[in-house]
């Protein structure tokens, strides 16, 4: 029986934790820790969590906790991870993994040290979707690969009072939604880009509302990758696009494809679409980690490829002149 201990009383934890937990016999979420006592037992109460703490301390104490799930602010991250690991625990720490690449490293030299696992929560990579994506490419039918484009945004009006638009908390469009474009196309080149050239507008905070970016793989393709906290109302795109020198690739509904997505390869004037059966990433990711803690096994979202995608987050923002 995997235990977990979820720091933060988080919005996000019920469907990347609580409910795929609920799902399986050999997982259980223990405990729940919030600076507020009163918080962490409401929430406690309000999601059937048989223990729980008004300190994240109290937490990692806790000797009957396998896995933390770390689901603070990014600002948080590094700390709290490295916290959990330094106390005998396998950690599942939230996107973006940190607040740059130098408390990137400091979290990996963390778990080499204690012998302890640090995984992002990069739940997508572990839909069907991604081995599909992965396999279209490996088959050599898009042939040489020229151009990508990644896109996140949605709808998430400016608010002073929300954590998602504060720089100091590791708000901004590019660590809440672009970290995901940035993923899918170094996991998809299986190479790491430089970046061109990249822009950003501020909201009032000085956290980017949206990032452009655009780099270049050492292969020679090159890579459009956007992100928009939006003002309109009801928007949400999540799309990848491939063109290749014999075909083109256009899938959407990445971060979400239990929802509804599609698949279309487009070669020598013939379209075919098509979609992937699987479950809600947020199972297939429970089940990934689960199963690494079991045989040991690596997963494709820890170690130098969370240090990689933070590197080259930093960078795009170094070249749209955001100071962060």
């Amino acid at each position: 029986m995997l235990r977990i201990g979820i720091l933060g009383a988080a919005g996000i934890a019920p469907a990347a934790v609580i409910r795929p937990a609920g799902r399986r016999s050999d997982v259980k979420v223990l405990a729940v820790a919030s600076r507020r006592a009163d918080g962490a037992r409401q929430y406690a109460e309000r999601h059937g969590i048989e223990r729980f703490y008004g300190d994240y301390a109290s937490l990692l104490a806790d000797a009957d906790i396998d896995l933390v799930y770390n689901a603070l602010p990014p600002s948080l991250h590094a700390e709290w991870s490295i916290a959990a690991l330094e106390a005998g625990k396998h950690v599942l720490c939230e996107k973006p993994f940190a607040m740059n690449a130098a408390e990137a490293a400091q979290m990996l030299q963390a778990a080499q040290s204690t012998g302890y696992r640090l995984i992002e929560a990069f739940h997508d990579r572990y839909h069907p979707l991604s081995a599909e994506l992965d396999a279209v490419k490996s088959s050599g039918v898009l042939g040489e690969i020229k151009v990508l484009r990644a896109d996140f945004s949605s709808t998430n009006p400016f608010n002073p009072a929300s954590l998602r638009h504060d720089p100091h908390w590791g708000g901004g469009s590019l660590m809440d939604l672009g970290c995901y474009p940035v993923h899918w196309v170094r996991a998809f080149m299986g190479e790491e880009p430089h970046v061109l050239g990249a822009s950003a507008t501020l909201n009032p905070l000085g956290a980017d509302l949206s990032v452009s970016a655009d780099l270049q793989f050492p292969s020679g393709a090159k890579a459009l990758v956007t992100s928009a906290m939006l003002e309109q109302p009801h928007h949400l795109n999540s799309s990848f696009e491939v063109t290749g020198s014999e075909a083109h690739l256009l899938v959407n509904n990445m971060v979400f494809p239990s929802r509804g997505h599609s698949i279309t390869l487009t070669a020598k004037g013939l379209d075919r679409s098509w979609t992937v059966r699987g479950l809600e990433t947020y199972d297939h990711q429970l089940e990934a980690v689960v199963s690494a803690l079991q045989s040991g096994a690596k997963l494709p979202t820890e170690g130098s490829d969370s240090l990689s995608n933070m590197a080259l987050i930093d960078a795009i923002y170094l070249a749209a002149g955001v100071n962060r």
